[in-house]
């Protein structure tokens, strides 16, 4: 490696991706730095992931205390204390935080901190002095979009429901994606009054059309109201605090809090990489080829800032496959097919491979099986809610190219069930394998 450069790698953005490629180029014998201006983990770790799968865990109690009478156990005087729930979450953050950079430090990873900025194609500014690199690598991530209209300073992100001083009353929720119906299971479960609110009248674009209907019946059914086709057009802050909103068709609503989650874009203002020749798309995006290089040699970037697919674990595999190749004389390409996903939810639901609609546009004739379903727990718990597992299947090669569930412990079955879909296997092979009872994912065999 050439001592021309004050680094042989500087990573800015000390997320999932940037940590990953950062600790494997430096296991390769790069002289490796990383540069971050807010805590080490990124969104994943600090604010996005962990800390909301922690509070979906804490709400999830709601029913569970609800249901325990039905199986024998009598909890008088259940209470939450949202202070409580919010700084055991924020202490698990600041320890994961502590761990990934002890896990930098161990590989030998020189640490900046402070505001990084692109001044050329092997420079960058942090703060008032200037690091050079033979290869730079732009780890970003991506954060909150908030869309233009009047009031917005007094809605919050997703970045701010993690420090609420008090758990709001009324919550109005902006946006239809993931991370609003998540946070929508999340505020109804914790005792909130939630209202959606969309501008379209579709929810979780991208999932299977009968999953997403599903929840959004459950939804319903738990108490969570929905405007669709409805936008937000203004909000204003009462004398008592109390925020009026006021919504397209003159309607009103009040509420406490709003949370607008209606998208992420990639970080990349004022980062300089005009500077070094680097191309963007339209919504900022670093443009980068198969191998993660952008449009100037010595500049790569990976995870979110690419907006590609916004996935944590992309995100690592990208910074992995980056560092292996660049670094590590092993040239390596990720597969972007066959990538499962979940919505933590309330039911949770998640998916791999193509939907029904897209494999009926890709392959014309498909088999779908279904199984329609009551778990076990929600039988005796006296809850009507029902799991719905999908199955789509290419009719001419019998392949499974489809899974689809919603249900108590989706993403978990889920996960293994990718391995089949992504290998190709058949649904007589999914048929051949005997079931485990009672459970949920027996549906799964034996769907016909």
């Amino acid at each position: 490696m050439t001592a021309k450069y004050d680094h042989d790698l500087l990573v800015i953005g000390a997320g999932s991706a940037g940590v990953r490629a950062a600790r494997i180029a430096a296991g390769h014998g790069a002289r490796v730095a990383i540069v971050e201006d807010h805590r080490i983990g990124g969104t994943c770790v600090i604010r996005g992931c962990v800390p909301k799968k922690l509070l979906v865990y804490g709400s999830q109690f709601a029913e569970d205390l609800e249901d325990a009478e039905n199986f024998g156990w009598c909890i008088d005087g259940a209470r939450f204390e949202w202070p409580t729930l919010r700084d055991n979450v924020l202490n698990e953050v600041s320890r994961l935080s502590e761990i990934y950079t002890q896990t930098l430090a161990n590989h030998g990873v020189v640490m900046h901190r402070g505001r990084a900025v692109v001044t050329g194609a092997n420079s960058v500014r942090i703060d008032d002095r200037t690091v050079t690199a033979r290869i730079i690598l732009i780890a970003t991530g991506a954060r909150p979009e908030m869309p233009e209209f009047p009031g917005r300073e007094h809605a919050i992100t997703s970045n701010d429901a993690f420090h609420l001083p008090a758990l709001p009353r009324r919550i109005a929720i902006v946006g239809a994606g993931y991370i609003a119906n998540e946070f929508a299971g999340v505020f109804h479960g914790l005792g909130s009054k939630v209202t959606l609110i969309h501008r379209s009248d579709q929810i979780l674009r991208g999932y299977d059309q009968q999953i997403r209907d599903r929840l959004l019946q459950i939804s319903m059914a738990k108490g969570i109201q929905f405007l669709l086709n409805t936008a937000v057009e203004r909000i204003e802050k009462n004398g008592d605090g109390a925020l009026a909103l006021s919504l397209s068709g003159g309607m009103t609503l009040a509420c406490d809090a709003v949370l607008v989650a209606v998208g992420r874009v990639p970080n990349t203002d004022g980062l300089g990489l005009d500077s070094a020749g680097v191309r963007l798309d339209p919504k900022g995006g670093v443009c980068v080829d198969g191998n993660n290089c952008s449009t100037c040699p010595s500049i790569y970037a990976v995870g979110d800032v690419t907006n590609r697919i916004q996935l944590t674990p992309i995100a690592i595999r990208e910074g992995q496959a980056f560092a292996d190749s660049v670094f590590g004389n092993r040239p390596t390409q990720l597969d972007y097919e066959c990538i499962p996903s979940a919505v933590f939810s309330h039911p949770p639901l998640a998916a791999v491979g193509m939907t029904e609609a897209e494999a009926r546009n890709k392959l014309g004739e498909v088999k779908v099986y279904t199984a329609d379903f009551r778990p076990m727990k929600n039988v005796l718990a006296g809850r009507d809610e029902r799991a719905l597992y999908k199955l789509v299947v290419d009719a001419a090669t019998d392949r499974v190219v489809g899974a689809h569930l919603i249900g108590p412990d989706a993403p978990e079955i889920v996960q293994i069930l990718a391995v089949a879909v992504k290998a190709g296997l058949s649904k007589s092979q999914f048929d051949e394998c005997v079931a485990i009872h009672p459970t949920m994912a027996e549906e799964l065999v034996l769907m016909r």
